[in-house]
């Protein structure tokens, strides 16, 4: 049996577009414009709002919700979040934390794709290079330490240099997959958005979401990535 799905990554930058405007529809129109079965998104912000901006998303698009907040005040959360259109069959969180940095945090789930069982992990890495190299390799120990199926990577990296260590190890564990700019979503040039699969044979394509749309909903561009198991 194959199995084909359409994942993405999608940074939302709280919903904040580039006119510096909150407006949550367009976020979940470009969701719709990708049509995808899996969303991993970044910057899920109900703190400076007062927004329940998953709920609203969920609500929209029909997709069920897996919160993964860094950031939990009595004022709300910031952090990352899962979509999906796959039954859910286990989440659990993945601290990355640095000590004296902005905390940071992975979503561990297993999911159901017609009976095959599919583990999505979904990031968002810190601003500092050493900070980065830290989360990854706490990452790649999650990451060996269970192999019993397909997995996907998906987040923002932040990770400005396509030679940095923490791109190379990635690299070495999943197999090297293609970069596509995503920020600044105006005029993308550095491909901060990444996604990797093992196997590595399951990723079919990769892009850019670069729609009249999406290049005014954020400040990132979603990626988007056919996978066939």
């Amino acid at each position: 049996m194959t199995v084909r799905l359409v994942i993405a990554s999608y940074n939302i930058h709280g919903g904040v577009g580039l006119d510096r405007r909150f407006v949550p529809r367009r976020i979940a129109d470009v969701l719709a414009e990708l049509a995808a079965d899996i969303v991993a998104l970044q910057e899920v912000e109900s703190r400076a709002t007062g927004f329940d901006m998953l709920g609203y998303l969920r609500d929209a698009t029909g997709y069920a919700a897996v919160a993964g907040p860094t950031l939990v005040r009595a004022d709300g959360d910031f952090g990352n979040a899962l979509l999906t259109r796959l039954p859910i069959r286990r989440v659990r969180l993945i601290d990355l934390n640095v000590d004296r940095r902005e905390p940071r945090g992975a979503i561990d789930a297993r999911l159901e794709a017609d009976g095959m069982p599919l583990r999505v992990v979904a990031t968002h890495l810190g601003l500092r290079p050493a900070e980065r190299r830290e989360q990854v390799q706490r990452l790649l120990i999650e990451l060996r330490g269970a192999t019993d199926a397909p997995t996907i990577l998906a987040g923002d990296l932040n990770e400005w240099f396509l030679w940095g260590r923490p791109l190379r190890w990635l690299h070495g564990h999943f197999g090297e997959t293609p970069a596509r700019a995503t920020f600044p979503s105006s005029l993308p040039l550095f491909a901060l958005d990444r996604l990797w699969t093992a196997p590595a044979d399951a990723l079919r394509g990769v892009r850019a979401h670069a729609s009249r749309l999406a290049r005014h909903a954020s400040d990132h561009l979603p990626l988007v990535a056919e996978l066939e198991f």
